[in-house]
């Protein structure tokens, strides 16, 4: 029999550069657009939106560019948390990893929770007389459904992430070329007055608005990353699924975005009456081809929202087995199933607080949730994995690199930019919701429980920092195959 042979922590390198781009775009797509193009609308107020969508795909790109150099030089299980624990363990010990799984333990299954509220969203166009208590129990039921599939081999999801991929650029390509059949250069270009005014707070709130919203649209381009540990050629396959899923990603919101705009008056996108601001892409099919096409597509977007809460739980679920493994984060999520090898705590802890999170969605509303798990990201994870490229430059300058990150260090200060005013901009778009003091306040309950779990283990504070270079001196991960 042919294939890989699994690495020390039990998995296996199966997934190649088609299947790795496809589950990064899978992830990003989802239902993101589909749901969010009313509330870009809403930021800017007008189609000059489509500045949102622009500005998140260089945001998107510029840290991807960190995640490419990163991940093709280290490509284990659970991205950040390798690049961090590389990086900081010179002076802090096991801290900064700690943290990152902490924060990723509840952002990652909050961004699947809105994907599960979007479904339901656009499920409503199908059942308008559907009850909000109803709608909570099928998304419930459509989280359930979804760890019962990745409650597998990795061999049997990377098919169905292929046959799901397929669905969404049906889906995506499907509203784009609809929207074309009836076009108005009028409603899509047509700007209200100062929708430019680049000297005005207003232009720049909204910018910010947007951005945040076009970077949320664009996140998943990293998933692969957490899955380094089972990517083949990961230092070809990993740079190459980043850059080439987020510049597909960007291709496609913007034919959506501009098209959309060209068949839905914007006035209606921004009315929570009107069926434009809950299921614009439904609202496009329906004045252009009928309802019937519009019920058969709005069909293929729920079941791209599906594949993209599948495609992040996949990949999420990853991210704590390598600091379980290695006594950074709690023991039983180390453990792998003993057939399928995949980890059974992580992947039932995310679910669970997908089901949560969803939960809290749908009763506040769809961009506080947004808000509240980028802030929770930006501080570990988003900051910290810039100054950790610079970082590890000069602490291990011999690191095998088979990318470089382009035009270093640029891409990097463009991201740490982007980071800072989507997060100077979260509490004044949500006043008396405070997602900057719950981010900081969840950051501190981590030092908390870091610290009482260092003094359990016994490492630094508590004891001798572990210095573990072995991404130096390790096997070449860019091998070939072995037959085995």
């Amino acid at each position: 029999m042919s294939g890989s042979s699994p690495p020390a922590g039990g998995f296996v390198r199966r997934i190649g550069l088609f299947q790795a781009t496809a589950i990064n775009m899978s992830q990003m797509c989802g239902i993101g657009p589909f749901v969010t193009i009313p509330l870009m609308v809403g930021a800017f107020g007008g189609p000059q939106a489509v500045i949102g969508f622009v500005a998140g795909a260089l945001l998107a790109l510029a840290d991807g560019l960190v995640w490419a150099e990163l991940g093709a030089a280290m490509p284990g299980s659970g991205g950040s948390y390798v690049y961090l624990r590389q990086a900081f363990q010179y002076r802090s010990g096991k801290l900064m990893p700690f943290l990152f799984v902490w924060t990723a333990m509840l952002f990652i299954p909050l961004i699947m929770s809105t994907g599960v509220v979007g479904f339901v969203q656009y499920l409503g166009y199908l059942a308008p007389h559907m009850g909000r208590t109803t709608g909570d129990l099928i998304g419930l039921a459509v989280i359930a459904v979804v760890i019962g599939l990745l409650w597998r081999g990795i061999e049997h999801i990377a098919r169905i992430t292929a046959v799901m991929w397929a669905v969404m650029i049906l889906s995506v390509l499907l509203v784009i070329v609809a929207a074309a059949t009836d076009f108005s250069g009028h409603l899509a270009f047509t700007y209200p007055a100062h929708a430019f005014a680049l000297t005005t707070s207003h232009f720049w709130t909204g910018f910010a608005g947007g951005l945040t919203i076009g970077i949320y649209d664009y996140l998943g381009y990293n998933t692969t990353a957490y899955m380094g540990a089972e990517i083949k050629q990961p230092g070809r396959v990993l740079p190459r699924s980043i850059i080439y899923s987020i510049l597909g990603i960007m291709a496609i919101y913007l034919m959506l975005q501009i098209g959309t705009l060209g068949v839905i008056d914007w006035h209606r996108m921004t009315d929570p009456h009107d069926i434009a601001a809950s299921s614009v892409a439904s609202a496009v099919l329906e004045k252009t081809w009928g309802k019937g096409a519009a019920d058969t597509v709005t069909v293929l977007i729920l079941i791209t929202a599906f594949a993209s809460v599948f495609t992040g739980l996949l990949g999420g679920s990853r991210v704590p087995f390598d600091a379980a493994r290695e006594r950074v984060f709690f023991r039983p999520f180390g453990r792998l199933h003993p057939r399928h090898r995949f980890p059974v705590w992580g992947l039932a802890a995310m679910g669970v607080i997908t089901a949560a999170g969803f939960l809290i969605g749908r009763h506040t509303d769809l961009q506080t949730l947004i808000q509240l798990l980028t802030t929770v990201m930006v501080i570990v994870q988003a900051l910290a994995q810039i100054l950790a490229v610079g970082v590890l430059r000069r602490r291990q300058p011999g690191l095998r690199r088979p990318y470089r990150m382009w035009l270093y260090p640029v891409p990097g200060i463009v991201a740490l930019i982007g980071w800072i005013v989507i997060y100077g901009y979260a509490d004044k778009n949500s006043p008396g919701r405070h997602p900057i003091e719950w981010s900081l306040l969840w950051v501190v309950l981590g030092v908390v429980a870091f610290a009482l779990w260092s003094n359990y283990e016994k490492v630094w504070p508590f004891g001798p920092k572990e210095i573990s270079e072995e991404y130096l001196t390790g096997a070449d991960p860019d091998a070939e195959p072995v037959a085995v």
